[in-house]
């Protein structure tokens, strides 16, 4: 057959990887492990830690499912996305040194803030754009300062799809646009925040080398290809961070275009062409997958950390398991817009950037149980999640961002027809969907990278809506009341928290 694209997406949850056909672009197999979720480790509480030879197995599950899938695939090559801001170190020997530290994980708040007081907020503003707040440098510090046996130990630091690529290809690098997602990198100086490690007294050394997001970054090593069943040498040829390549893989490329994910968090996500901070880091900026130092495309990321897990969490720990998704769904259509009164706040996954790293935890408001039951409490649930979303996307307004059309992948709380009208309702935008994921945008990625497509448009060529979705001028009202009781209560909860 045609040679074929291979994508990996790794999240907390799950891998998933698909083949695409290169030429034609339509996707040929989609699979993920484990089909059930990744557990996360959480030590003591606001931690977040995942075995990063987890990762590793579970890509080489789901590579091989994929493969005997479609025998005759001719992958040409690899494109990797993953979840965001985590931090995996390596001894001399490439050896894992502790726990992959993840993004929900909350430890080095502190330590973020403590230096975005110290080397001042306009020098962050203009350099960072963003505070350390809790990202993968704040959490490096905190191995410095909490795990000093781990850390003289430590010849690199590497992003969780940095850690793949170094399995799939052997070389330890990095990105430009992962630096940034890790607040290490300097927009004003256009490079490495050097900065902020002599600050923290972090060694330059530490620094992976930098490769471009669409370039071969590697090889597969024949050990790794002989173990997976493909040619040696195929180069991996994309990275990105899980949003930044969820707006990718819609064909969010360009200014004022915005895409929407709600998985396991819930994530606005939009691209400009102007530097832009949120003087309360309640939003943050980093580098998009296309940025050029003569054409800045800059993606002002909004992240809510509970959000599908919330819905899962409802679903396991409540119900035993014992309702599916779609089950649940049904259930929430049959309730009116507002649950009925009750109220749930989705805040239980970590500090959370948009409430100033508070951490208030999930909770429920107005539980009667006279008029309250599984289908209010479902329903509750996506509106929380999606008023969330809502009260965020308000920050990204006030910054100057169009939010009248959004595009998002159909998957996960997007399927629901609850979901989607409380956020098309709410946030008075059209919503468009569309049928792709993160790992067939990383597979269209690596086709870009080896020069496949001759341009960014033609890695999408066959690319369209699947679903349009418009506000209803009869519904709008009646969220906008729920919304905005919502949010009072959760204003009035943050002020007795603060």
């Amino acid at each position: 057959m045609a040679s074929a694209l291979l994508g990996i997406d790794l999240g907390s949850s799950s891998v998933k990887v698909s083949l695409i056909d290169a030429d034609r672009g339509n996707a040929l197999v989609s699979v993920q492990s484990p089909e059930s979720e990744m557990p996360i480790h959480a030590p003591q509480p606001g931690w977040a830690e995942q075995d990063p030879e987890a990762w590793w197995q579970h890509v080489q599950i789901a590579i091989r499912q994929a493969l005997h899938q479609v025998p005759d695939a001719e992958v040409s090559a690899i494109g990797i996305a993953y979840q965001m801001h985590g931090l995996i170190l390596l001894d001399r020997a490439g050896a894992v040194l502790r726990p992959a530290i993840i993004w929900c994980d909350s430890r080095a708040v502190g330590t973020g803030e403590e230096a975005f007081r110290q080397l001042g907020h306009g020098f962050c503003l203009q350099h960072l754009l963003n505070s350390p707040g809790n990202f993968t440098a704040a959490k490096l510090k905190w191995v410095k300062d909490h795990e000093p046996h781990v850390f003289e130990k430590a010849n690199t630091f590497l992003l969780p799809g940095d850690y793949l690529a170094y399995r799939l290809t052997g070389e330890c690098s990095t990105t430009a646009s992962g630096l940034s997602e890790g607040i290490l990198w300097d927009f004003h100086e256009q490079g490495p925040a050097y900065a902020l490690m002599d600050h923290w007294g972090l060694s330059r050394s530490l620094l992976p080398n930098v490769k471009k997001t669409f370039s071969v970054q590697g090889n597969l090593l024949p050990r790794v290809a002989a173990s997976l069943g493909l040619p040696p040498e195929i180069p991996v040829s994309y990275r990105a961070g899980d949003q930044p390549n969820n707006a990718w893989s819609l064909g969010v490329t360009q200014p004022g275009e915005v895409a929407a994910t709600a998985g396991t968090s819930a994530v606005v996500y939009a691209v400009g062409d102007r530097l832009v901070a949120d003087e309360k880091m309640r939003v943050n900026t980093f580098l998009h997958v296309n940025h050029a130092p003569d054409a800045q495309r800059l993606g002002v990321l909004l992240c809510i950390n509970g959000a599908g897990i919330f819905y899962r969490w409802i679903r396991h720990q409540l119900l035993n398991g014992t309702f599916t998704y779609a089950e649940l769904n049904q259930l929430a259509e049959r309730e009116p817009i507002g649950s009925s009164g009750l109220r749930l706040f989705p805040f239980g996954n970590g500090a959370e950037r948009l409430l100033e790293n508070q951490f208030p935890g999930a909770s429920m408001e107005s539980l009667d149980f006279n008029r309250h039951d599984l289908g209010s409490l479902a329903r509750s649930a996506q509106e929380g999640i999606a008023f969330a979303m809502v009260y965020g996307a308000q920050v990204m307004t006030q910054l100057g961002i169009d939010l009248t059309r959004v595009r998002a992948g159909q998957a996960n709380l997007f399927q629901s027809a609850v979901f989607r009208q409380a956020f098309v309702n709410t946030l008075k935008t059209q919503l468009e969907l569309f049928a792709t994921n993160g790992a067939e945008g990383a597979a269209r990625g690596a086709g870009v990278g080896i020069g496949l497509y001759s341009n960014l448009p033609d890695a999408f060529h066959n690319l369209k809506p699947v679903y349009r979705q418009e506000p209803n001028l009869d519904l709008v009202n009646a969220y906008e009341d729920a919304y905005e009781d919502w949010k009072f209560k959760l204003e009035l909860k943050l002020k007795q928290h603060g």
